[in-house]
């Protein structure tokens, strides 16, 4: 295998060297892609571990999918709608019944899918998005029943707050948890970063919901004055990867940080996780945010990038299509335009290896997932976005 060279986070942290100096092996250009959809999958020339084959083109910056049965995936577009890919074809038209009139700009629009875990049965499905003007904004979540491909009683369950007037940093990474409650990322707003830290704020949090969008029972800050009681964890940037190793039951998520310090960080319930009063990270005009990068009562990142590799989508490999992944994390990066994977440390909670695959394609990747068949697929982030899907070469 031609695998990108391994790094040690520890050692990293210890001696501030770059973590994100891995070097790719640039490959071949890709073959020619072929309108909206192919029956048979186009191979794409590489060198590396994996051989791509692409699904479908012609996608509205893809956020997101999900499987919703055998050879079936439902797509969002960012800046279109969502899609339905079956049996080899993606359907030209949109999918009627989305979320109504979204903010579709910048960072905002239609964003992420989760299935109801009783999906099979209720055929339900949530998508989160942006709703509101550019002046007055809101991460909400539509839920509606999937029926002979429209979306039916569709509704608003959920409204994060408060407005915000700025379409950055939405957040809208969704994850069910076997309790069937949902968690849902709700990013900074970009301008209003301190209100990461403010639990009258749902900016910069993640959230844990019930299926009707109200907070869980049990969520850390229920009887806490003044605090919204769907907050679960706090002090992120904006996270726009959620994963949860159904072997462990570990929770991950990974956030963008500013100028550097994109940050992966393993979740519990109550936690901090600092933003903005630590950051591996400056600001974008060369600024100081914090002199902090760890802090008593903060949690510790897993693993940090520096400089930032944007990373969007997010999954934990457990599968049989490629053993020698089981367990590590797969880590979609928009500005990198690879796909990273990390392997954790037996003895700690920290990411201590990272080899980079996908380099050659020189396309930023936007969705992870694994597939119910142990592939992976992968979701490219242009206005002609690709599906592609990963399997052992």
């Amino acid at each position: 295998m031609n695998f990108a060279k391994k790094f040690s986070l520890l050692a990293a942290l210890a001696m501030g060297f770059n973590l994100a100096q891995a070097q790719t092996k640039v490959l071949p250009p890709p073959a020619p892609i072929a309108p909206i959809a192919l029956i048979n999958p186009l191979i794409i020339p590489n060198t590396e571990s994996v051989k791509i084959e692409q699904l479908a083109s012609g996608l509205k910056s893809p956020w997101s999918l999900a499987f919703i049965g055998k050879d079936e995936i439902i797509i969002s577009e960012k800046h279109g709608g969502m899609r339905l890919w079956k049996d080899g074809v993606l359907t030209p038209q949109i999918i009627e019944g989305g979320p109504p009139s979204p903010l579709q700009i910048s960072d905002s629009g239609i964003l992420d899918i989760a299935l109801d875990p009783d999906f099979a049965s209720n055929r339900t499905v949530y998508i989160s998005f942006v709703e509101g003007e550019k002046a007055a904004n809101r991460t909400a979540i539509w839920k509606a029943r999937l029926v002979d491909n429209k979306l039916i009683q569709g509704r608003v369950i959920f409204r994060a707050k408060p407005d915000k007037a700025e379409p950055k940093h939405p957040g809208g990474r969704m994850l069910f948890l076997p309790d069937n409650t949902l968690l849902l990322t709700i990013g900074d707003g970009f301008h209003y970063k301190t209100a990461a830290q403010d639990l009258g704020s749902h900016l910069g949090k993640t959230l844990r919901l019930d299926k009707e969008g109200l907070a869980a029972a049990d969520n850390p800050f229920v009887n806490t004055p003044k605090a919204l009681p769907e907050i679960w964890t706090y002090g992120h940037r904006n996270a726009q990867g959620l994963a949860r190793d159904a072997v462990t039951g570990e929770i991950w998520l990974h956030e963008h940080g500013p100028r550097g310090g994109d940050e992966v960080n393993l979740l519990a319930a109550g936690a901090n996780y600092g933003w903005p009063l630590t950051t591996h990270g400056i600001d974008y005009d060369g600024s100081i945010i914090s002199e902090h990068a760890f802090a008593p009562g903060i949690q510790r990142s897993s693993f940090i990038w520096v400089p930032s590799i944007a990373p969007s989508g997010l999954a934990v490999y457990r599968g049989d299509a490629f053993p020698d992944w089981n367990g590590k994390l797969l880590v979609g990066a928009l500005a990198a335009k690879t796909i990273s994977r990390l392997r954790k440390g037996k003895d700690s909670d920290l990411l201590i290896e990272e080899e980079r695959i996908l380099g050659g394609l020189k396309k930023r990747i936007r969705d992870v997932r694994v597939g119910p068949d142990g592939l992976i697929y992968v979701l490219t982030d242009s206005a002609d976005g690709e599906l592609l899907r990963l399997r052992p070469n």
